[in-house]
């Protein structure tokens, strides 16, 4: 009877200890592909300059964050939510990835459900030290515009002086600036510690200060192939 039960045990701990690995490779998978999803928003973007990120902004961002297919719902008013990656230029590169997560209202213009890319670069000391944050607001804690959008252009805006952030969004082939005041962005907690085995803190990673994971190199190397060439163009 007791060896009975003691199977029973063994089998039912064998059995969860299993179902978590699985439950991990899963999670593990998905933050991949979105970090190709990442990747492919970046490459898609670049490949047509003449309205993609203009080059003097490549040059001078200190930190990008990539968010595919945020999703936004309801009609007119409503919650919108999405997960990304983002990393910032360090001495020795771009850095490894933290997870992040944006969540805010209703840009007030959506008419049903649908999902957009975003992305959010920071432009100077100030916006990455914002970046390097575990939690901020665009538009309180963090100063934004909508960014400019063409291979050469010059924004009619105060951007260059005043804003920490430029955001962009794409949705179905348009891209362009975007206002994402009251969003907020935060890191991932859950699924840094799936990535990195530890809850490691956002600022720790985004400094360069830890290794770039293998699955992670595709996405950072093409973040530093665009950025990087806009910089030996713009000296």
């Amino acid at each position: 009877m007791m060896m009975n039960r003691l199977s029973v045990i063994v089998c039912g701990a064998a059995l969860a200890v299993s179902s978590t690995a699985a439950f991990g490779a899963s999670d593990k998978a998905k933050l991949v592909e979105r970090m190709q999803d990442a990747q492919a928003v970046i490459t898609q973007i670049m490949a047509t300059p003449d309205r993609g990120i203009p080059s003097n902004i490549l040059a001078g961002a200190t930190c990008v964050t990539v968010i595919p297919s945020y999703k936004k719902a309801a009609f007119l008013v409503g919650a919108q939510y999405g997960q990304g990656v983002a990393t910032c230029r360090t001495p020795m590169g771009w850095s490894a990835p933290v997870f992040v997560q944006l969540a805010g209202g209703s840009f007030g213009f959506q008419i049903g459900g649908q999902a957009t890319d975003l992305i959010i670069v920071a432009m100077n000391e100030q916006g990455m030290q914002d970046m390097l944050k575990n939690k901020f607001k665009i538009g309180a804690d963090a100063a934004a515009s909508a960014g400019p959008v063409g291979r050469n252009a010059q924004a009619g805006t105060d951007w260059k002086m005043n804003a920490e952030l430029l955001t962009y969004s794409r949705s179905k082939g348009l891209f362009a600036g975007i206002d994402l005041d009251g969003s907020v962005l935060s890191q991932n907690g859950d699924d840094t510690r799936v990535v990195y085995g530890d809850a490691i803190p956002f600022d720790t990673i985004l400094k360069g200060n830890k290794a770039t994971p293998e699955e992670a190199r595709p996405f950072v190397r093409t973040v530093a192939k665009y950025f990087v060439e806009a910089k030996a163009e713009n000296k």
